[in-house]
């Protein structure tokens, strides 16, 4: 095959006889992986390789269904690279996720790269990205996550997808018995790593360099990043790490023990008439998912604690100091929750949050009520909204920051501020919040994605936010030129946020007593649970 260098020379040549007759550019770009030569498309500025729909895993199907991920078959020939694979099964459970796939399917394991490297030897930052969707949805084929212009700012993006709900979180004791780990459900995790050790060993023939991955990730892609920081089978595989909204440290979600996980799925499998494990692989994909879904708890096939992709649980192996002490940069949107979620169909009044605080704090109420206080309706309100983004995502996020900053290793936080437009046909009533997930088309460059009336203030936070994600990507430090100063989070400089906004700025963390508080109630309760 022809070297990568005169490969890109010829295209560049091309292209550049296409724009001299006032033509389009996409000219299909080759590159040699370890199980084949895979072949993309150019961007139509012609400045970003793109290749879609790489294997890297063999097909979790058949007896492969809930094992571990296995090397990826060779292939023969050309492999076009040019479609997104499908995503891995699923239902349609979240509103504003919409795919450019074929659809749902178990073979899922594909993973895509954007690349603005002129020659294999380019050496550039590499920028993982783990979507979010509750460990239950979502896929790379998303249009708000598009790698194609946040990879214009000089860095290599890639993408992958990863087993989800039942498919892969599902435990089983006939599970953990054949597996050569006697572990069991945390396959979506383990594909993760997969993608992460196929990186370490492909990128750089996509001009990528193999020791400066930055992993990043939203909502559970964000959990993710927490548990893969924390992973001894993935830690080592990266040198910065980015979380937006989500950590394994709060109530949102966490990881329950493998013998919780064995018997909750093990009778949820006798349920549906499948009472063995050669049974529950024998039965449709598209059945088992369908029985799945009839759960009313919608996240109990989620990470658990199987004693190898997580020896231990999360906050144990952080707190010992055990996880990757990288870089990291980290926070959440402004209103995650809302005075509504907190109130649920009662009045949003002061008296009725005070009876919400003390039927949830007992003793403490007095303790939460002076940190949260609720002296008028309007200030409830505000302190309901504050508990409802606490509880949901922000304390367990930062918590993690909590205890990456214990680490020595840098660490930067944000909050994201900005509230995207609302939509034209938006009821009157409608109130433009910065909601969880908000942030994902500004990173990515992609507010176009969403039809809604952006204004000049909403591109130029997108531009900046790009440039502080993939700074970070570059040196492990958000700051650059033309940016507002970003400070790092540590007690000297009494713990800085960034408020990512139109006036974007940094300034002292405003809710830490607020969150010390949850911390010592938290850590109050589980002693008291455990005697």
């Amino acid at each position: 095959m022809r070297s990568r260098k005169n490969h890109v020379w010829r295209i560049m040549s091309t292209c550049a006889f296409a724009l001299m007759l006032g033509t389009h550019c996409m000219v299909a770009e080759q590159v040699r992986t370890e199980a084949g030569i895979v072949e993309g498309s150019d961007s139509t500025d012609g400045k970003i390789h793109i290749f879609k729909g790489i294997p890297f895993a063999a097909p979790p199907v058949g007896a492969l269904r809930w094992k571990e991920p296995q090397p990826v078959p060779s292939w023969e020939g050309v492999r076009k690279a040019t479609e997104f694979g499908a995503r891995c099964m699923q239902g349609h459970i979240y509103g504003d996720m919409v795919f450019r796939d074929p659809g749902p399917s178990e073979d899922c394991l594909y993973l895509n790269v954007w690349s603005p490297a002129a020659t294999a030897d380019a050496k550039l930052p590499v920028m993982v990205w783990i979507f979010g969707g509750g460990f239950q949805a979502g896929a790379t084929s998303e249009p708000r996550q598009d790698g194609e212009k946040l990879a214009h700012k000089g860095v290599v993006i890639v993408s992958m997808n990863y087993r989800l709900g039942i498919f892969g979180f599902f435990s089983h004791p006939e599970l953990t018995k054949e597996s050569p780990h006697h572990a069991s459900g945390n396959y979506g995790l383990l594909d993760q790593a997969a993608a992460l050790d196929w990186v370490h060993k492909n990128i750089a023939a996509f001009g990528g360099d193999p020791g400066k991955v930055t992993i990043f990730g939203e909502s559970a892609g964000s959990f993710s990043v927490s548990a893969q920081m924390a992973s001894p089978v993935s830690k080592k595989l990266f040198q910065q790490a980015i979380g937006e909204s989500g950590a394994f440290f709060g109530r949102t979600l966490s990881a329950k023990s493998l013998a919780e996980s064995e018997k909750a799925d093990a009778k949820f499998g006798e349920s549906i008439g499948a009472e063995s494990l050669e049974a529950l692989r024998a039965m449709p994909a598209q059945q088992l998912l369908d029985a799945a879904l009839k759960e009313k708890n919608t996240v109990r096939f989620a990470p658990n604690i199987d004693g190898y992709f997580l020896p231990a649980s999360p906050s144990e192996i952080y707190a010992k100091g055990n996880q990757a002490h990288v870089p990291l940069l980290a926070g959440w949107n402004h209103d995650e929750g809302s005075a509504k979620q907190f109130f649920g169909k009662e009045s949003e009044t002061k008296e009725n949050y005070i009876a919400k605080i003390n039927k949830e704090f007992g003793d403490k109420t007095p303790e939460v009520l002076k940190l949260f206080p609720a002296k008028t309706d309007q200030q409830a309100m505000q302190s309901a909204g504050l508990l409802a983004t606490a509880n949901f995502i922000a304390f367990g996020t930062w918590k993690w920051i909590e205890e990456q900053q214990k680490s020595g290793a840098p660490v930067f936080r944000y909050e994201f501020d900005q509230a995207p437009p609302l939509a034209a046909d938006a009821s009157p009533q409608a109130k433009p919040l910065a909601y969880h997930s908000a942030e994902i088309e500004y990173v990515f460059g992609m507010l176009d994605s969403k039809k809604l009336p952006w204004r000049l203030e909403d591109y130029k936070l997108s531009e900046q936010m790009g440039s502080y994600w993939t700074n970070f990507a570059k040196t492990g430090d958000p700051n650059g030129e033309g940016l507002p100063k970003w400070p790092q989070y540590d007690q000297k400089d009494r713990y800085q946020v960034m408020h990512l906004s139109p006036t974007s700025h940094a300034k002292p963390d405003r809710q830490r007593k607020q969150f010390e508080l949850l911390d010592k109630l938290s850590s109050d309760r589980t002693k008291s649970k455990h005697g």
